[in-house]
C-alpha cells in the first residue's frame, strides 16, 4: 500500500473508534419512571441523538433536542436536531439553546435530563447573557478564535457569557441528569469540553478578564464590563466544585481521544510497522509543535533511536494558530506546513495531520497529508512555503498540491491527529 493510503486509512481508523454509533449505546442508562428529556450540543450531536433513538426502548417516553453544526444533521423522528453556527455562534444557536433550557426548567424530579455533549458545543449552544447579547457574543467569539487561546481559556471566557453553560444547564434540571461526553479536549475534563453545561466551573469571572489581557482580546465593552461586575460579585457566579446541584448529576466521557490513538497504533502493527506515541495532550502553536515533532523524526531517521523505521509516531490533542497573515487553513495544515519546511524534503518521511471532525480550522478539509516530495512538487508550481506559513495559507499550499484530506462531517469529535510516518 502506498504511503499516502496508508496514512488516510489509519486515520479512518482513529475516527472509527470514536463513532458515537458504535459506542454510545452501551452508556445508555435505564429508563425512568417519568419521561426522558434528551438535549445536546456539539459537532456529534446528530449521531448521538440517532444513537438513542436506535437504542432507547419502544415505549419508553423520549424526546428532545439537539444542537449541531451547518451541514451535520441526520434524520431522527423522537429527538429534533437543529442545524447552527460553527466557529462563530448565530441566532439559530441561540434560540435552541433558548428552547433547551425552557425545557429543562419543566422537568420534574421523576424524570431525566440526558444531555449529549461533544466538541463544538461551546459555539453552538450559544446563549448570552441579556447583558451581553448576540452580536458582542459573535465579535468577542471571533476575537478569541484568533488570537491564540488554548480552548480551556477560551471557555473561560464563554462560561461567564453565557445563561446555560459553566454548569448553567444542570443547575436549571430539577431531574436527575446524565451527561455523556465525547471529549475534544486535553485532558478530557467534563468542564471544558462544550464549555461544560453540566459540570461544575471551578474558573471566576476574574479569570475571564485576566484570559482577555492575557492575549490581548478586543472585546466589546458591553463583554468587559459584565465580566467586571461579576468580578465585583454583581453577578452570580457559576456553579462551583462541591456545590448541592452535582449530588443528582453525572458527567461520563465516552470517547476520548486516547482511544483513537490506540485504534491507530494497532493499525500501523497489524501491518509490521512499530509505533511510537507522543501522547494525546500536545498542544502549543501548532509550528512549534511541527518542529519539535521534526527533530525527533530526523534522529530516528539519522540514528535509528528510540526507534527504528519503518515507525510511526503518532500524538493527538490540539495545537492553537496565533493567526497574523490573510490565509485559509487550521492548525493541522499549518502543522504540516512547518513540518515540511523542517524536514526539507526528507526521504522516507511523510505525515498526516487531521482533525477527527472532519474539519480543520473553518474549510472543508479535515486536513492533509505531507510527502517527501511535497517542497519538490511546490517549486515546480511556483509556491514559496515560507511565505505561505507566514500567511498562514496551509491550505492554500496543499489544496495545490492535491494533498488535502477530504472526509466530509465525520460526526465525532476526538480532536487533532497526526502521524509522522518514517519509512
Amino acid at each position: 500500500m502506498e504511503p499516502k493510503q496508508l496514512l488516510i486509512q489509519s486515520f479512518q481508523g482513529a475516527v472509527a473508534a470514536a463513532d458515537p454509533l458504535k459506542i454510545l449505546p452501551n452508556h445508555l442508562p435505564a429508563p425512568p419512571s417519568g419521561k426522558t428529556l434528551v438535549i445536546g450540543a456539539g459537532k456529534a450531536a446528530a449521531s448521538m441523538a440517532l444513537a438513542v433513538e436506535r437504542h432507547w426502548p419502544a415505549g419508553a417516553a423520549l424526546e428532545g433536542l439537539v444542537i449541531t453544526r451547518h451541514g451535520h444533521g441526520l434524520p431522527t423522528r423522537r429527538i429534533k436536531v437543529i442545524e447552527a453556527g460553527h466557529p462563530v455562534p448565530d441566532e439559530s444557536g441561540e434560540s435552541a439553546a433558548k428552547e433547551i433550557l425552557h425545557r429543562v426548567r419543566r422537568l420534574a424530579p421523576g424524570d431525566l435530563l440526558l444531555a449529549l455533549i461533544s466538541g463544538g458545543g461551546s459555539a453552538l449552544l450559544s446563549l448570552p447573557v441579556e447583558a451581553v447579547g448576540m452580536d458582542a457574543l459573535k465579535a468577542t467569539t471571533r476575537e478569541l478564535l484568533r488570537s491564540g487561546a488554548p480552548i480551556q481559556e477560551m471557555n473561560t471566557v464563554r462560561k461567564h457569557l453565557s445563561a446555560i453553560q459553566g454548569g448553567r444547564l444542570a443547575a436549571a434540571s430539577k431531574a436527575p441528569v446524565i451527561a455523556l461526553i465525547i471529549s475534544d479536549v486535553t485532558g478530557d475534563d467534563p468542564t471544558h469540553i462544550a464549555s461544560g453545561p453540566c459540570a461544575p466551573d471551578p474558573t471566576t469571572y476574574r479569570d475571564a478578564l485576566e484570559v482577555l489581557d492575557r492575549y490581548g482580546v478586543k472585546a466589546k465593552p458591553v463583554v468587559r464590563e459584565h465580566l467586571e461586575r461579576g468580578a465585583r460579585g454583581e453577578v452570580p457566579e457559576t456553579p462551583k466544585p462541591g456545590d448541592e446541584i452535582f449530588s443528582r448529576v453525572e458527567n461520563r466521557v465516552i470517547a476520548t481521544a486516547q482511544q483513537a490513538l490506540s485504534a491507530a497504533q494497532e493499525f500501523f502493527r497489524s501491518r509490521g510497522i512499530q509505533t511510537v506515541s507522543l501522547g494525546d495532550r500536545v498542544t502549543g502553536e501548532a509550528s512549534e509543535v511541527a518542529k519539535n515533532q521534526g527533530a525527533l523524526a530526523r534522529q530516528i531517521a539519522r540514528h535509528g533511536k528510540p526507534a527504528k523505521p519503518p515507525v510511526a509516531l503518532i500524538s493527538g490533542g490540539e495545537c492553537t494558530v496565533t493567526v497574523r497573515g490573510s490565509g485559509r487553513g487550521g492548525r493541522c495544515t499549518e502543522y504540516l506546513l512547518a513540518l515540511a519546511i523542517d524536514l526539507a524534503g526528507r526521504p522516507g518521511a511523510h505525515a498526516i495531520a487531521c482533525d477527527t471532525d472532519g474539519i480543520d480550522g473553518s474549510e472543508d478539509n479535515a486536513g492533509a497529508v505531507l510527502l517527501p516530495d511535497s517542497l519538490e512538487r511546490a517549486a515546480r508550481l511556483g509556491l514559496d512555503p515560507g511565505k505561505l506559513l507566514a500567511d498562514n495559507d496551509g491550505y492554500g499550499f496543499f489544496s495545490k498540491l492535491d494533498d488535502l484530506v477530504v472526509t466530509g462531517p465525520t460526526r465525532t469529535n476526538v480532536n487533532d491527529y497526526r502521524v509522522i510516518l518514517i519509512l
